[in-house]
């Protein structure tokens, strides 16, 4: 009895045509793939914007509840109870006891930390958190640091506007 030894393997041809298929799939795929990390912080970006925009409206909210028509210092019913607002009742700090719109950067970190949950994105004035702080006049600008692309939201603390400005 004699049995007959049958190889099994794939041919060359077999192997190159495999590795041709997966090359185009990966000149489609690979651009894609690079773009979603983009996509995911400029979606980051707008939802922290977002939900500063909210918090800034809540306290306003909250400071027309309260029947409050000036400057407040800490607007009871918002959070730690903590939040100072403007005559027009926009948020200007929290813990300063500030009645003045004139905004620096510990001023700017104070109001995200008060009106940002505690899961918030990370904020100072330096540059090893998620946003760094800085402010001018009436405006705080928080640069936004984990792609390095320089992308800014900015809250006006005269009339309550934020602004997204992403970077390409």
């Amino acid at each position: 009895m004699s049995f007959k030894k049958q190889e099994w393997g794939f041919t060359l041809i077999e192997l190159v045509v495999v590795i041709a298929i997966l090359a185009i799939l990966a000149a489609f795929a690979l651009p894609r793939f690079t773009s979603l990390s983009e996509q995911a912080h400029a979606s980051s970006i707008q939802g922290t914007a977002g939900a500063l925009s909210a918090g800034v409206a809540l306290v306003k909210a909250q400071w027309v509840a309260n029947g409050t028509t000036t400057a407040t210092t800490d607007v009871v019913g918002f959070g730690d109870d903590d939040v100072d607002v403007s005559d027009d009742g926009w948020p200007i700090s929290a813990g300063s006891d500030a009645n003045s719109t004139t905004m620096t950067n510990d001023r700017c970190v104070e109001v995200w930390n008060a009106l940002l949950q505690s899961n918030a994105p990370t904020v100072s004035t330096g540059t090893d958190t998620d946003y760094s702080a800085s402010a001018g006049t009436t405006i705080c600008t928080y640069t936004y640091q984990l792609d390095g692309e320089g992308s800014t939201i900015t809250y006006n603390a005269d009339n309550g506007e934020i602004v997204t400005t992403i970077s390409p």
